[in-house]
């Protein structure tokens, strides 16, 4: 993971694209690259037979140079740093600061990626790409850029439910408002528990526990541990919450069907 701080001091995590993905979406652009340049030369050598040695050599340059570079800057400004290669590899080239990237960036990239790509058969790329954290060939050190993985796959949400030998308990308990900061640390608590280590998960949870006690009464049944009652205090306070908002809706269905059997005038 990568963080970034933006201007209002919020923490943004990326997940920069590994090695292998940068380079599978590398070289599906470049043999995207190198059939444009094939078509693009055969059909210039079907149309012009008859120009000298001097004329066809610019036109195959112009050719290498359209296929090489323009068109793939062109595609990075314009899709804001996707292209073919990145789409069906679920990338993105971002800026370090994790916006999108512009004119520049792409020129950056382009010119010196004709270098380190095509010049040198890949290796120079290969080579800088290895020895950096975020996997970045020449052209994104120089640009400020690198590769930003798109496609990440969800975490399971993971709802808080009373176990069996609670239930009759917090049926029965009397659960206040509890503040929105407190709610939401516990609910991220049970989010990220897995995530912790032993001992730090069960400090957290005793400590989040003791907050959430202050109001929730009767007290729970002894034994219990503080990620049960968590659990089961957010299990609960989730479902009365829910049951809360259809019986308004339910009454707002009502009256809206009574308004709507009143006569009215224009």
């Amino acid at each position: 993971m990568s963080s970034i701080i933006t201007g209002e001091a919020v923490v943004l995590e990326l997940r920069p694209a590994s090695f292998g993905a940068r380079a599978l979406g590398l070289m599906l652009d470049v043999l995207v690259h190198i059939v444009l340049l094939l078509g693009l030369l055969f059909l210039i050598g079907m149309a012009v037979r008859d120009v000298d040695v001097a004329a066809a050599r610019a036109m195959a340059l112009t050719s290498v140079v359209l296929c090489l570079v323009v068109v793939p800057v062109a595609v990075e400004t314009l899709s804001r740093g996707r292209s073919l290669g990145k789409l069906a590899t679920g990338l993105r080239i971002v800026r370090d600061d994790g916006g999108s990237i512009r004119f520049r960036h792409a020129v950056i990239r382009g010119l010196i990626g004709f270098l380190e790509i095509y010049a040198t058969f890949g290796g120079l790329a290969i080579a800088v790409a290895l020895f950096n954290d975020k996997s970045k060939r020449l052209g994104d050190v120089v640009a400020g850029t690198y590769s930003l993985r798109q496609r990440v796959p969800a975490e399971p949400k993971i709802l808080p439910y009373a176990p069996g030998h609670l239930q009759a308990w917090v049926g029965l308990a009397d659960i206040g408002r509890v503040p929105d900061g407190t709610a939401r640390r516990a609910s991220q608590f049970i989010q990220q528990a897995w995530r912790m280590a032993p001992e730090s998960r069960a400090h957290l949870a005793a400590a989040l526990a003791s907050e959430l006690a202050a109001y929730v009464a009767p007290p729970p049944p002894a034994g219990t541990t503080p990620e049960n009652y968590l659990h089961a205090v957010l299990g609960e306070r989730r479902n009365r919450d829910l049951a809360r908002l259809r019986r308004a809706e339910q009454r707002s269905a009502i009256v809206g069907d009574r308004l709507n059997r009143l006569p009215f005038t224009r």
